[in-house]
């Protein structure tokens, strides 16, 4: 693998309808120099034949890691963190949501010494287009309230649209159990731990094909956990 300037890393499960899209959208949108990392679950996923099919054929070298810490996005998101080597690192989902023009100047600012630069939906400039009305509600009520409570350098916590600077994870554990609430972890331990956090207003799009992998209560407990642990931090940070 090549270490440029940044890897992408593309969690997947069963994306054959939108892989091509998703590389497609990065090759004609983003300009820098980078890898794509995409980490599946299983070898029957079925992105992978069509991944093969195309992987010589983009600008870019793809490369194919097997998660192999445990099923989920959480742990196919970690083995991307562990298997990136390359000076900073973004998580792109496959389906198509994310604002891929703005990765560009998302990788300027961690050139200007930001250590994390977040794909905001709720700044000024964001959008937040389609999706279920009620998961939608509680992301923007959540990361409103870090932002102007905890005073977190970002409107959009939630969103695993960022990127970081690698170098952060030799002091940050991650310790999240499911689902994407990761993002959301490593902002509040970044905050509390001094790094520089800015955003980037981006628009999201809900997927138009496939399914979404998000499981609103499944995962609702784990969000908490780190959002009362950001309201928390925060107040201490701000007043002590």
């Amino acid at each position: 693998m090549r270490a440029l300037d940044f890897d992408i890393i593309i969690p997947v499960y069963n994306e054959k309808d939108n892989i091509i899209g998703c590389l497609n959208d990065i090759e004609m949108k983003v300009q820098g120099s980078f890898n794509v990392l995409i980490v599946y679950d299983f070898d029957e996923d079925d992105t992978l034949p069509v991944i093969r099919d195309v992987m010589d054929g983009f600008k870019f070298k793809i490369y194919l890691i097997k998660n192999d810490i445990g099923r989920g996005p959480l742990n196919a998101i970690k083995s991307g963190i562990l298997n990136s080597f390359s000076e900073a690192l973004l998580i792109v989902m496959a389906d198509l949501s994310d604002d891929l023009k703005i990765v560009d100047a998302m990788f300027l600012k961690i050139m200007e010494g930001y250590d994390i630069v977040c794909g905001s939906r709720y700044m000024k400039g964001g959008k937040h287009i389609g999706g279920p009305f009620l998961k939608g509600l509680m992301s923007k009520t959540a990361c409103l309230s870090l932002y102007f409570l905890a005073k977190l350098p970002t409107h959009d916590a939630t969103n695993s649209f960022k990127m970081y600077r690698k170098s952060i994870f030799n002091s940050i554990t991650i310790e999240s159990r499911k689902g994407f609430e990761i993002g959301l972890e490593i902002v509040v331990k970044a905050f509390s731990r001094g790094y520089k956090i800015t955003e980037i207003p981006s628009t999201w799009h809900d997927r138009t094909a496939g399914n979404s992998k998000f499981k609103v209560i499944e995962w609702l407990p784990e969000y908490m956990r780190w959002y009362l642990m950001g309201l928390r931090r925060g107040f201490i940070r701000k007043y002590f």
